[in-house]
């Protein structure tokens, strides 16, 4: 019996009822990945950077809110400042109105205009100091050369003489400054120079 070799014999068992029962086994069991190892660190390194941008989409979000808040409060104190300038710069320009009321009552009660003119005179000066301390300064014209950056000319007059060709002569409307802007030109006569025809 030594010439008998060992034969290893496999059954299948074609019955459904074991087929069924076998593959309700394997069915409990997860069938091994036929990935290959690679390919699944490709999915799981794809499946961290998802994570990672959904968490940096949510941070921009809230960044992005937090800026437009911090905006509109930012719009919010920037009107409030600007109002409450506005309410200083009128509550000095009815300091300048009570003045003027105060010259015509003591005008009244003179009973000259010479009061009046010298009381409009005083506000006139104070308003001027009101003006110049929010920034706003006269622009000097009578005598000047003319500069149509700071002057606007409504007319010509003729010239007393040659060296006074393109100096203003007079002022119609005062102009002020506001720093180097120029708030209102001032609108003055400018002496031109008449050359005579030859015959």
């Amino acid at each position: 019996m030594s010439n008998e070799h060992d034969i290893s014999v496999k059954v299948i068992d074609r019955r459904r009822w074991a087929q069924e029962k076998e593959a309700g086994a394997s069915a409990a069991t997860p069938p091994a990945s036929l990935k290959p190892t690679y390919v699944e660190e490709l999915e799981r390194q794809l499946a961290e950077k998802d994570r990672q941008l959904q968490d940096t989409l949510t941070k921009y979000r809230q960044a992005s809110h937090e800026f437009d808040e911090a905006r509109a409060r930012m719009r919010k104190e920037i009107a409030r400042d600007a109002e409450r300038s506005r309410r200083d710069v009128l509550a000095g320009l009815l300091e300048i109105v009570d003045n003027l009321e105060r010259a015509i009552d003591a005008a009244r009660r003179a009973g000259t205009a010479e009061v009046l003119l010298q009381g409009v005179e005083l506000v006139r000066q104070q308003f001027l100091s009101k003006l110049e301390g929010l920034g706003v300064k006269l622009i000097e014209a009578d005598g000047r050369p003319f500069d149509p950056l700071v002057h606007e000319a409504v007319t010509t007059v003729p010239a007393a003489d040659a060296s006074q060709d393109g100096l203003v002569v007079g002022v119609v409307r005062p102009g002020y400054r506001i720093g180097d802007d120029v708030l209102r030109p001032a609108l003055v006569a400018v002496a031109k120079a008449m050359t005579s025809a030859a015959p």
